[in-house]
């Protein structure tokens, strides 16, 4: 059985005081049946790992695949891991349309973050444009290839993959329970062509305006094994529903 993944992006929100407050406001009321994650902005990713309670992790939103260097406002793997976070996302959308990440990039991050044993959670997705003309698995299988090429995975319950189509990602459009199934599946058996048997232990989360009044019907599908949420991740009480979605 894989363990479902609940994970909050905040992306580019909350202070220091707004971090730790909700972290003391989701003590004691996460489950255990779920593994609940926060990636928080790199500034407040120290304080956030001194507060948070023990069945809550904490990540980061990106890294550099450098381990040092000459490279003004990266952050490296080493850093992160002197922070004492677990887990980074590599590939945002967010970061591939604005930052130029690219697939080679991403997968030069994916092998870096497991050299540091830093747990990746790796994103890809379609934009508007290639769903509607039909290229959705064409885009997947190339973002997944390219991205994970030469990665070596010895265990791969330490490998998540977030299915994030971009149109649906802060629009309020959802894709449905069955698109999102659909893709996770097709997902899944690109990992097997790369990993194997192991493909059938990694995790996959779907992404995009997930909540806690739709969560439940994501969560129904065999191959959706978690969600990586934005905005609905921010309220204390939004983010402890995600997370208890099985009550």
């Amino acid at each position: 059985m894989r363990k479902p993944i609940i994970a909050g992006n905040w992306k580019m929100n909350k202070t220091r005081d707004e971090a730790i407050n909700f972290a003391l406001g989701v003590s004691g009321r996460l489950p255990n049946y779920a593994e609940c994650i926060v990636c928080a902005p790199f500034i407040i990713l120290r304080d956030l790992v001194k507060r948070v309670p023990t069945n809550l992790a904490v990540g980061a939103q990106n890294m550099d695949y450098h381990d040092s260097g000459a490279f003004t406002g990266e952050v490296s793997p080493l850093m992160l891991k002197d922070t004492e976070v677990t887990h980074v996302i590599i590939g945002h959308s967010e970061r591939r349309a604005y930052y130029n990440e690219t697939d080679e990039s991403v997968n030069l991050k994916v092998k870096k973050a497991l050299e540091y044993d830093l747990v990746p959670i790796v994103c890809v997705g379609e934009v508007l444009a290639e769903r509607e003309a039909g290229k959705t698995n064409e885009v997947l299988a190339r973002q997944i290839n390219e991205g994970f090429k030469d990665v070596n995975l010895d265990n791969p319950e330490n490998l998540v993959v977030a299915y994030e189509p971009v149109w649906a990602i802060g629009t309020g459009k959802n894709a449905s329970s069955e698109i999102a199934e659909e893709a996770c599946k097709f997902i899944r058996t690109e990992l097997e062509k790369i990993f194997g048997n192991k493909a059938n232990d990694i995790r996959i989360l779907y992404g995009g305006s997930v909540k806690p009044e739709n969560i439940k019907e994501y969560m129904a599908n065999p191959d959706v094994d978690g969600a990586l949420v934005g905005g609905a991740s921010l309220k204390v009480d939004s983010f402890v529903a995600l997370c208890n979605y099985k009550d």
